[in-house]
């Protein structure tokens, strides 16, 4: 049903995911990690009930039960080594037990530092023996957006985006052997044919912070849109032949100047 191999967490890592429409169309992203006999989903709060529902017509005859856990207080912590504070590997995907919750290395990218789901009521005390420093989620989006992490539907249009333009293949949160799942047509033909036109990038801004949506342009020629930003940084979906066009590589949104950064981990492919 989702684009990763569930086996992965079976064998004891995390994983990220996404849960698409029958034509390939992002609906859902999530970390996948096990907790004792369960296998949890974190996903996007406001929009759990919609993917608990969609889950749920295909459970059919299968002896599973979907259930929503309100118990469980999520956050991340990067820096320098950080994954040796939780006695993890710096690989992506390693797992271990925190509390009563769990702790793993972002599945994505070592740079993203560690991820953890523990009890609400203790995660608090649990993280301040560990001796770590409170952030704001705006502290969390300037490294997302320095390493070019879409965040949900934040940044990736509902029904509408797709997974490669989002850095799902480098990031592995596609799995090309797998077998079927839901949307994995479109999503294998795009790798293996490279019809990758659009990419979700780092931007720096110059000028005015835009808004999630607004149109990027090279010379009045569209060239892609802004998504989540703050304070002179944030990422957009760039359209990669309209701005190898732009003879100076920078775009316009209103009154800024937009610079696309790219990761160094994204394949552009041939210029």
């Amino acid at each position: 049903m989702v684009s990763n191999d569930v086996r992965r967490v079976e064998a004891g890592l995390a994983a990220w995911a996404a849960f698409l429409t029958p034509q390939g169309k992002f609906l859902h992203e999530f970390f996948m990690f096990s907790l004792g006999n369960a296998i949890c989903l974190e996903c996007e709060r406001e929009r759990r009930d919609d993917l608990m529902t969609r889950l749920s017509k295909y459970k059919l005859r299968a002896k599973v039960s979907l259930e929503a856990i309100d118990t469980l207080s999520v956050g991340a912590a990067w820096g320098r080594n950080v994954e040796a504070t939780f006695g993890l590997r710096a690989e992506p995907g390693m797992i271990a037990p925190l509390g009563a919750g769990v702790v793993y290395t972002d599945p994505r990218l070592p740079d993203a530092g560690v991820r953890w789901s523990l009890l609400a009521d203790n995660a608090s005390l649990v993280l301040n023996e560990l001796g770590l420093s409170e952030a704001k989620p705006e502290d969390y989006d300037a490294v997302r957006f320095s390493l070019g992490l879409p965040d949900g539907s934040r940044d990736m249009e509902i029904e509408k985006a797709l997974l490669l333009e989002n850095g799902f293949d480098e990031l592995g949160g596609v799995d090309y052997k797998k077998g079927c799942y839901i949307g994995q047509e479109l999503t294998a033909r795009t790798h293996y044919r490279a019809l990758v036109k659009k990419r979700l990038m780092p931007v720096r801004i110059d000028g005015p912070t835009p808004p999630s949506g607004a149109p990027l342009t090279v010379e009045g020629e569209n060239a892609g849109e802004m998504r989540s930003a703050h304070d002179g940084t944030g990422l957009a979906l760039i359209r990669l032949e309209a701005w190898r066009n732009a003879a100076d590589g920078i775009l316009r949104c209103g009154a800024s100047h937009v610079t696309p950064q790219p990761a160094a981990w994204m394949k552009l492919g041939a210029e």
